[in-house]
């Protein structure tokens, strides 16, 4: 690090500080919002407003909705102990200023630390709801990322710049793929989101999935799940704008968001503090526009920016994918993995449904003999799952259909290989797919009777 960076962090942090503030009072506390007059001609939406009230520490709020010369706002805790009359001071608008020296550092949505160590912000503050990168002007995907995962290697490839989602129920292995993620893909930095995330799981996430070599080059920005719905929702965008300082530094950056369902329902509680009706399968219109507009800021940049490769996980009760944040971002990303529950109680991990996940990278991120090869694996193990039931009932007689028989023959070492690690490259992971592949075959001609 430059002996100017904290310099210059020090002198940014400074000049945050201001003499004079607008100051308003509080007129009116209802259905958890609080209604002030005073400010109606300094705030816009989104600004950042502090109650000061008596014998109590002061109240961080967010303007949510302006109504002549009244501004309403949306306390981040119990509104306990205001008062009318209490003073509302302007604190300022949202924004964040990453730097270079947040690396390996555990932050909070405003930028705070969450390590006990001091972090100064940096240089140039970014607002928290930034435009994508031009449309126009922007690249086509990237190269092929090694993942250190033989399943995203070679079926699921992902490539710099594309954006995933990752559905899953709860305890199928979300968590463990993400961290495995975060440590393998090839990538300059790595920021994660970890939205309204238990307490409890969060240091055992930084700690023991990261890893203290994992974090060196992470930016990790929580909110837990007791936190106010205001920092849940500013926990994705805040880990967006420092996704983004890296990329426009022209970093190869990897953004894991955990998980967009818990952004949605965060932002169904303010849409709804605000006024929107929940007319969504009980979400607000606003939701899809939400989502959509965090999901385009990442992808390849323009110029000479670098590029972010995101995965943002989504939380499928019942495994339905059709519930109204799944069908959104299904529809927005370039591909999406599924967890499923039965191959994660069977004990195979990760516990990722090939045949109901895709990815939009292929067929143009593997060579011809590659596309080939990956084909030819899905229809064998398409072919199998069809005749799954007879099988495992013993009813089906072995020699009745030669191209049953090779799936039956391959399925064992194709779901073996699902779980492998790879420590070499994807180049590895195929070599070992076509061994796979061409020991069944051999072993069909040579009228063997496997499984």
């Amino acid at each position: 690090m430059s002996s100017m960076q904290p310099l210059e962090g020090l002198r940014a942090q400074i000049e945050t500080l201001r003499g004079v503030r607008p100051v308003g009072r509080v007129m009116q506390v209802r259905g958890g919002t609080i209604r002030l007059t005073g400010l109606a001609d300094a705030v816009r939406i989104g600004d950042r407003i502090c109650i000061q009230r008596t014998g109590l520490p002061p109240l961080e709020s967010e303007v949510i909705q302006l109504e002549n010369d009244t501004v309403i706002v949306l306390p981040e805790a119990a509104a306990d102990g205001v008062a009318l009359d209490d003073r509302a001071i302007l604190t300022g608008q949202n924004v964040i200023a990453p730097a270079d020296n947040w690396l390996g550092r555990l932050i909070d949505p405003d930028g705070m630390p969450l390590d006990g160590r001091p972090l100064l912000r940096g240089g140039a503050a970014r607002p928290l709801r930034a435009p994508p990168p031009d449309a126009g002007r922007r690249r086509a995907f990237g190269d092929r990322l090694n993942t250190g995962l033989t399943v995203t290697n070679t079926f699921l490839p992902i490539v710099k710049g594309q954006r995933v989602g990752l559905f899953a129920g709860s305890g199928v292995g979300k968590s463990s793929l993400l961290g495995a993620l975060s440590t393998n893909v090839q990538a300059d930095v790595v920021v994660i989101a970890m939205i309204g995330e238990r307490g409890r799981e969060l240091r055992h996430f930084v700690e023991n999935i990261i890893g203290k070599t994992g974090l060196k080059r992470c930016v990790v920005v929580a909110a837990t799940s007791d936190q106010s719905a205001l920092r849940r929702r500013r926990c994705a965008w805040t880990a967006m704008a420092v996704a983004e300082h890296f990329r426009d530094q022209g970093k190869t950056v990897l953004l894991l968001a955990d998980s967009i369902t818990r952004f949605a329902e965060a932002h169904r509680e303010v849409a709804i503090a605000a006024g929107e009706a929940p007319v969504l399968r009980g979400y607000p219109p606003s939701t899809a526009h939400m989502i959509m507009s965090l999901c385009e800021r990442a992808g390849p940049g323009a110029g000479l920016q670098g590029d972010i490769t995101a995965l943002f996980s989504v939380l499928v009760a019942g495994s339905d994918m059709e519930e109204p944040i799944a069908d959104i971002l299904r529809g927005v990303l370039d591909g999406h993995i599924v967890l499923s529950r039965e191959i994660a109680e069977r004990g195979r991990y990760p516990a990722i449904d090939v045949l109901q996940s895709i990815s939009r990278s292929l067929p143009a991120a593997a060579s011809a003999s590659e596309n080939a090869l990956l084909q030819e694996a899905r229809r064998l193990m398409a072919l199998y799952e069809r005749n799954a039931v007879m099988i495992r009932a013993g009813l089906y007689a072995p020699g009745s259909n030669p191209e049953l028989d090779h799936a039956i023959a391959v399925w064992a070492d194709l779901d073996a290989f699902l779980a492998q690690t790879e420590r070499q490259d994807c180049a590895h992971s195929f070599q070992q797919l076509t061994l796979i592949l061409r020991r069944a075959k051999a072993a069909g001609r040579s009228g063997s009777t496997l499984h």
